[in-house]
């Protein structure tokens, strides 16, 4: 994709938007047949999309290694192999997450032989991010827009809009930036990080960030609610003999409370009105007035009750945050605009990393 020529501070995404007709509408005027890749939730999501717009389903494949005689929603799983032998021009729509380097170039190598679609279904929540619903939300998403701190946020913001309406992953493309680009250039993290890891997994983003400060820090706080998860983050701490860091099972959020919670034993484990009891922190009630630098929130989707729960210490402390801002359709702009409010003394940066659909899409709000 061109590089739009900014500076437009001053402009309105509404003059940017080129994409007005949503990948939905343009699949339901197709006359190819249409194949699902993948099964899963990411399927089911799409098909209850398809659904209701009446899109009419082909078939559905899978990579050819997964595929052992398996069926998905009343239809059979066949090889991609299959389909291609059977039909020469089909369209692909992709039912999954990809964020490995060479995964994601698999896909770009099927965008080049067939038409391919990578639509935008929220993590959480309900809705479709289209058209119609960046007009609904205009004003906060120009406020956003013009509340960057550079061109390249901006460029981002606008690619992601354009790729949420069109399910076209070239505008991810230009505008996908390496950990290197973001640590280096945005964040650069000292040597001495209080580091408040919200949604720690199993220490990967603990590991990320030693890896740039030369495994040097002050202090962590990290939090992560999923039992298995919890545990791969001890048997990282203990088995790299890590001091400093307190590692605690509970989820984030705006105030200490039990919340029912969903266990998928994996990244996205959520809160869930079917789940267990789980204990749930404030990030100011876990630090007690300790000061916090740095903090990382990628917690599936609460990232607004997280904010919430840091008040104090974001407004007393100015820590560099990082946000997910791709769970929910309204984080593109809910997020940022809350981050101002709770503390307007940040510079706001957008950064997209590697993964299809735009599920890294990250706000860095760095102190003035």
């Amino acid at each position: 994709m061109n590089r739009i020529a900014f500076p437009m501070r001053g402009a309105g995404l509404e003059s940017l938007i080129t994409e007005k007709k949503s990948c939905w509408e343009r699949l339901r005027a197709e006359r190819r047949p249409i194949f699902i890749y993948g099964m899963g939730d990411g399927a089911a999501k799409i098909m209850t999309v398809f659904k209701r717009y009446g899109i009419p389903v082909a078939g559905i494949f899978a990579s050819d290694e997964f595929v052992r005689g398996h069926s998905f929603a009343g239809y059979r799983v066949h090889k991609l192999s299959e389909v291609e032998d059977r039909i020469d021009d089909f369209v692909i729509v992709l039912a999954f997450a990809a964020g490995y380097p060479e995964l994601v170039e698999y896909i770009h190598i099927l965008a080049r032989k067939h038409t391919l679609y990578v639509p935008d279904v929220p993590v959480i929540g309900g809705g479709l991010f289209n058209y119609e619903y960046c007009m609904e939300h205009l004003s906060e998403l120009n406020a956003v827009f013009r509340s960057f701190a550079d061109d390249e946020s901006r460029r981002v913001f606008l690619n992601v809009i354009q790729y949420k309406i069109s399910g076209s992953i070239h505008y991810l493309d230009s505008v996908t930036s390496t950990n290197e680009e973001i640590y280096r250039g945005i964040l650069r993290p000292s040597r001495v990080e209080d580091f408040v890891d919200l949604g720690a997994y199993n220490g990967d983003t603990i590991r990320e960030l030693m890896s740039f400060t030369h495994h040097s820090y002050g202090s962590v706080h990290a939090v992560e609610p999923d039992k298995k998860n919890y545990k791969k983050l001890c048997n990282f701490i203990e088995s790299n003999h890590l001091t400093r860091i307190h590692a605690f099972q509970c989820a984030a959020w705006c105030k200490d409370t039990q919340l029912p919670f969903s266990s998928k034993s994996g990244r996205q484990s959520v809160l869930s009105t079917n789940g267990e009891t789980m204990t749930a922190r404030s990030v100011d009630s876990l630090l007690q007035g300790k000061p916090a630098s740095f903090i990382k929130m990628d917690v599936e989707g609460f990232e607004r009750e997280a904010l919430w729960g840091a008040a104090r210490t974001i407004l007393h402390y100015s820590p560099k945050l990082a946000v997910a801002v791709y769970h929910r359709n309204e984080d593109l702009f809910e997020l940022p605009l809350l981050v101002k409010r709770l503390n307007p003394h940040y510079r706001l940066y957008l950064r997209h990393k590697l993964y299809l659909p735009a599920w890294e899409t990250n706000l860095y709000a760095i102190p003035e």
